[in-house]
């Protein structure tokens, strides 16, 4: 099958999702909770810590209740890059569970250079109650130049004031191997022959471990680290790290609003034209 506007549609069928209290535990640690103090965010990194029962990172949406589509077997992919993710909850997360997940390619988008495939999944759970709804588009380079709609243009405009809330965290060198136990296990972030042949010098890390960084940003600064606060993010893919560089989430609160933007040790925007919303 070819990447053009005929995958659109395309269904994955209803896949069950089910995730445990160390698949919680892992994700958190991944994403870098407890990294600079172990003391520090003991309500995501334990499940049996005195006072601090278990919770779960809003962020870990977009890993133990979303699912993908099979894309065409000729992609080629050290070519496929991670473009945007956004996510909603419309219930908390459980340290445990069970979900059926059903996703759908919404969109394919020439963009000349490539082609921008989003794919949407919701997740409910045996009752039939909605538990999130992920949205992730990947660019998958040179495969661009069918003659298809180039899509709509963001309307998203960085805001001219100072931000409200500036957060640093330093990844580790080191951060893509423990991501990659989350699941995915992409060699593009650890393999340096493998990255090479994407134009990447040496393995860079998992975009969704910035976003999970970013997302634990948000969470502590605006939502008062309370997870059942935290109801959506979004953001787009604009530049690649490798494990071990520093990134600075610069936030913009405008009540329940928010809007951010994630750049490296440069300056140079990493996740961009992002927005949350907290309760």
């Amino acid at each position: 099958m070819p990447v053009d506007a005929s995958l659109v549609g395309r269904t994955s069928g209803s896949v069950t999702r089910s995730w445990t209290s160390a698949d919680a535990l892992l994700y958190a640690v991944a994403v870098g909770a407890g990294q600079e103090n172990p003391l520090d965010e003991l309500e995501f990194t334990t499940e049996n810590t005195d006072g601090r029962p278990q919770q779960v990172l809003p962020t870990f949406a977009t890993l133990g209740l979303g699912a993908g589509v099979a894309l065409p077997s000729d992609v080629d992919w050290s070519k496929v890059l991670h473009a945007e993710q956004a996510f909603e909850l419309h219930a908390p997360i459980s340290a445990t569970g069970e979900a059926k997940v059903v996703a759908r390619v919404v969109g394919v988008h020439d963009k000349g250079s490539g082609a921008l495939v989003t794919v949407e999944s919701t997740a409910e759970d045996a009752t039939g109650r909605k538990l999130a709804t992920n949205r992730s588009a990947v660019f998958l380079r040179g495969e661009g130049g069918f003659g298809g709609d180039r899509g709509p243009r963001s309307t998203w405009e960085k805001p001219t004031g100072p931000p409200d809330h500036k957060v640093t965290y330093r990844t580790q060198p080191g951060q893509a191997l423990l991501y990659r136990l989350t699941g995915d296990r992409n060699p593009l972030h650890t393999d340096p022959g493998f990255s090479s042949r994407g134009g990447f010098p040496r393995p860079i890390l998992h975009g969704m471990c910035t976003y999970g960084f970013t997302g634990r940003a948000l969470l502590h600064a605006v939502a008062g680290s309370d997870p059942r606060r935290f109801r959506a993010m979004s953001g787009r893919f604009t530049r690649s790290i490798p494990p071990g560089e520093e990134i600075t989430v610069s936030i913009w609160v405008d009540g329940s609003a928010v809007r951010f933007q994630t750049t490296d040790a440069n300056g140079a925007p990493v996740i961009d034209h992002g927005t949350a919303l907290v309760n």
